[in-house]
């Protein structure tokens, strides 16, 4: 064995480190300007407004807001649709109906904010001396929040916006729409399916232009095993307002007391699918 000295160990090379924040940097990570400093000595342009870490603050800006706004609101319900629905057509109509009986009932109405069935919801809670609140979005065709909002939130984010819709509603109430309201639509099926959200009743107007749709979940999705039996359970097709209304507000909802409707029950009514089964074939 032998007995030569061993050499001693070289130790290893410092390594940079730097501590942004509540970041850890090293090596060449840990070359990057101090945070006052890039914050002070920055003459550029503003470029740092579109970064990431400030978008959060953005992001976070946004649902201060809207919790804000929101939580003092009381029972509610998140009406969707179209935004191309004609002032005066059937389906306008049919919105302005909508909201006029869930402020009569002592519910809140609240939509996108935008023009179509979302205005005709929002003029029909007015009407009915309700709440009328509007969630818009940053959108290149569309011009701001129609004029039946009384309150009103501009948002950039979807899904921060999405939050607002589901958090301070008790129910949906869905008229007939194209990919926004289809969106809105299957989000809430899949938060009530996987229990997000409960007592969250869903509520489609028109068994004329939905069930179709329903037609394809159940002979194509069911069938084919890609959902089961009883998550067609998670939506109700209706044609009248008052139905509509009826379902969402005994689905999760407790009116105001000496509401419109407040008494009514909706017991034997909810068949899953509502009336579909009465729609023309």
């Amino acid at each position: 064995m032998s007995t030569d000295p061993q050499p001693e160990p070289v130790p290893a090379p410092p390594i940079a480190t730097r501590h942004k924040g509540p970041l850890e940097l090293r090596r060449k990570q840990a070359a990057v300007e101090m945070s006052d400093q890039h914050l002070l000595d920055t003459k550029g342009p503003g470029q740092f407004v579109h970064t990431d870490p400030w978008r959060v603050l953005r992001i976070q800006s946004e649902f201060v807001e809207g919790f804000g706004a929101l939580a003092d609101l009381g029972p509610a319900v998140s009406v969707f649709g179209s935004a191309r629905t004609k002032p005066g057509s059937v389906y306008y109509e049919l919105g302005v109906e909508v909201g006029r009986k869930l402020a009569e009932a002592g519910v809140a109405v609240i939509t996108g904010g935008g023009p179509g069935s979302m205005e005709a919801a929002n003029k029909g809670a007015v009407q009915g001396n309700g709440v009328s609140v509007g969630l818009g979005i940053e959108l290149p065709f569309e011009q701001g929040l129609n004029q039946w909002v009384d309150l009103g939130i501009n948002f950039r984010y979807f899904f921060a916006r999405k939050t607002m819709f589901v958090k301070y509603a008790q129910g949906f109430i869905v008229l007939p729409g194209g990919l926004g309201t289809l969106d809105e639509l299957f989000e809430a099926m899949v938060l009530v399916q996987t229990r997000k959200v409960t007592s969250f009743p869903i509520v489609l107007v028109g068994t004329a232009f939905w069930g179709p749709m329903i037609d394809w979940i159940q002979g194509t999705l069911v069938e084919d095993g890609m959902i089961s039996e009883k998550d067609l359970g998670l939506i109700q097709l209706v044609d009248e307002p008052a139905h509509a209304v009826d379902l969402v507000i005994h689905g999760a909802i407790r009116p105001a007391p000496g509401a419109a409707g407040s008494t009514d029950s909706a017991n034997g009514r909810r068949n899953g699918r509502g009336n579909a089964e009465q729609r023309p074939e």
